[in-house]
């Protein structure tokens, strides 16, 4: 068997009969010699996944959804997660480069953030590097956004809430500088007008809204400020904030939900069997992750993918936070509301 029909079918190539190419892999096999790896159809290539932090467990649901789909579709993720006065995104994305990333998925980065300059995205796109924006839409960046329907997530929970007598409902969200605070803020006094019976509208919705961050602490602050303003329920901007919430009723000697209903966001893992468990907005973190990664890899392939913002539904989940406004609470929270007007 000559030397040129064994390299035919070590390397896959055509010309060499069935019966004479066994017989070649049978004779490699017998000596021990390694066949050599044929290359896959696309090569492994690393796709940088930039994450604000992984406290929250909204964010490694998201690493762990966006990953799996990158894998299907034969890349690697690079985690990059940042902590407070750690390693700021722009060095992030830097080192990125260097390992010469196809592509970069942002989940909440500084595109979120309305304080931040814009011109670090743009500078990607005009280098040529696929990008994807998640939750946080920033107008002039031609990249595609993938969203949660921020506006739908608060007229979820003010639903729910009016539906089971509450009137006095108040929003507990992060810091005003993030866009989906912003469109929270804005979404929440347009669900109150409409869910709300006329003749027990809010006159200032605004009241009812308290900003502080994104963590236990910051949900335990906000519930304090708003159970002092006379709400029966309060909405959160996150499961986390949520606890939080939970926390500052317990410690004033109240029960949730037969005092004060709790709504959480995002439905992160483990929420279900807090107690109580926790009505939630499910955020479509699978759908979201999967669009993502479809949207760069059509970039990576040098197709075009429509530079606009995917917007994505949430859920209401009904669990054993919220129940119906206590007999008598809510002509005591008019009155109290009134006499502080």
């Amino acid at each position: 068997m000559s030397q040129a029909t064994v390299s035919r079918v070590l390397n896959d190539k055509p010309g060499v009969s069935a019966g004479t190419r066994a017989a070649v892999l049978e004779a490699v096999d017998a000596h021990g010699v390694q066949r050599p790896t044929r290359p896959s159809a696309r090569p492994a290539g690393l796709v940088g996944l930039v994450l604000p932090e992984l406290d929250n467990p909204i964010f490694p649901a998201f690493a762990s959804a966006v990953g799996a789909s990158l894998a299907r579709h034969g890349y690697t993720p690079v985690l990059c997660t940042q902590t407070f006065g750690g390693v700021h995104e722009d060095d992030y994305v830097r080192m990125l480069l260097d390992r010469q990333v196809a592509g970069i998925v942002f989940i909440s980065g500084l595109h979120a953030n309305t304080d931040a300059d814009a011109g670090r995205y743009t500078a990607l796109v005009e280098r040529g590097l696929p990008i994807v924006l998640v939750n946080g839409y920033l107008p002039g960046i031609d990249a595609p956004f993938v969203s949660n329907d921020d506006a739908a997530s608060v007229d979820l929970a003010v639903s729910h809430l009016t539906q089971l007598g509450h009137r006095r409902i108040g929003l507990a969200t992060g810091p005003r500088r993030y866009v989906p605070v912003l469109r929270k803020t804005a979404a929440f006094a347009d669900a109150l007008s409409r869910h709300l019976p006329g003749d027990e509208q809010v006159k200032d919705p605004a009241e009812l809204v308290k900003c502080t961050h994104f963590t236990v602490e910051g949900g335990m602050a906000a519930a304090s400020a708003l159970l002092d303003r006379g709400c029966t329920a309060l909405v959160c901007g996150s499961d986390v904030m949520a606890l939080g919430a939970v926390r500052t009723v317990r410690e004033r000697g109240l029960r949730v939900p037969d005092d004060v209903s709790v709504v959480g966001s995002d439905d992160s893992l483990l929420i279900a069997y807090t107690d109580p468990p926790l009505t939630t907005i499910r955020q479509p973190v699978a759908a979201m992750s999967a669009a993502a990664v479809d949207a760069l890899i059509d970039a990576i392939d040098g197709e075009t993918a429509p530079r606009s913002e995917y917007v994505f539904r949430p859920e209401l989940v009904v669990r054993g936070s919220t129940a119906p406004v206590p007999r008598g609470r809510r002509a005591h929270v008019s009155l109290a509301a009134d006499a502080g007007s």
